[in-house]
């Protein structure tokens, strides 16, 4: 596998950004801020106007865990069969029982709608929320899951370093990682090297204004740092500089 960026998206300006700036691929989402929700038909529609990167969708109903009603799971399968059809590259998806182990009969039936249509299936962090690692990936690997988006169990990939430089190892040749949760430009090449994969996931993160968020007495910001968050080019310049050098010394 070679060296990639993969830019967590919220718009179609996100993901213009992302081609401009040499990033790879793109997951795209909904509500980052509540760790990324499915986004709407029409952002992927116009993702697609805007960059030729490939797109893979979040397919999250609600915040909170992966462990979901009748109801939300057939939201979920509906939501995905218009992803596909508005031109998702791969589906970014998450099932977990009650016990915080991998969901086998639901994540199964997403990985072979994905492959029926020739597009990727990749299961998230709501890897990090089971309980063992070891016979989550096991399964995932029995499931046909293209891809895990990992921290190594951890809230950021740089504390997860030693469980996912294992996990590298012990399966890197049965199913691909790709580090997220915390990925900048300063710690890319630790996470490299310490673990072995090629592959990295971040927001680089920057903050937009709008004049119409609060009045003196109404407001809808989330956050005291912005009104909303989205790609900030140079934070992803920055990165995408620093894997460059490293494909260049790899030469």
């Amino acid at each position: 596998m070679t060296y990639c960026v993969e830019v967590l998206a919220a718009s179609p300006s996100d993901c213009e950004i992302a081609e401009q700036c040499g990033a790879d691929r793109i997951e795209l989402n909904n509500g980052i801020h509540l760790g990324g929700l499915t986004p709407s038909i029409g952002t992927l529609v116009m993702a697609r106007r805007v960059t030729k990167l490939p797109i893979v969708a979040m397919v999250r109903p609600r915040p909170g865990g992966f462990h979901y009603n009748p109801m939300e799971v057939e939201t979920m399968f509906v939501d995905a069969k218009q992803l596909i059809a508005a031109g998702a590259d791969g589906l970014v998806f998450g099932f977990l029982n009650a016990d915080r182990s991998v969901d086998a009969s639901l994540t199964q039936s997403f990985v072979e709608l994905c492959h029926e249509h020739g597009i990727e299936a990749i299961f998230h962090r709501a890897f990090d929320c089971v309980e063992d690692p070891f016979a989550a990936i096991e399964v995932l690997i029995e499931c046909g899951v293209d891809r895990i988006l990992t921290s190594g169990l951890k809230d950021t990939a740089i504390e997860g370093v030693a469980l996912l430089k294992t996990l590298q190892a012990q399966y890197g040749n049965r199913i691909e990682l790709c580090l997220g949760s915390g990925i900048n430009a300063a710690n890319a090449l630790t996470l490299i090297n310490q673990t072995g994969v090629k592959q990295l996931h971040g927001s680089f993160k920057g903050w937009n204004e709008d004049p119409t968020t609060r009045t003196e007495n109404v407001s809808y910001a989330f956050s005291d740092l912005g009104d909303y968050d989205g790609v900030d080019p140079e934070k992803l310049k920055e990165m995408i500089d620093v894997i460059n050098t490293k494909k260049a010394v790899s030469m």
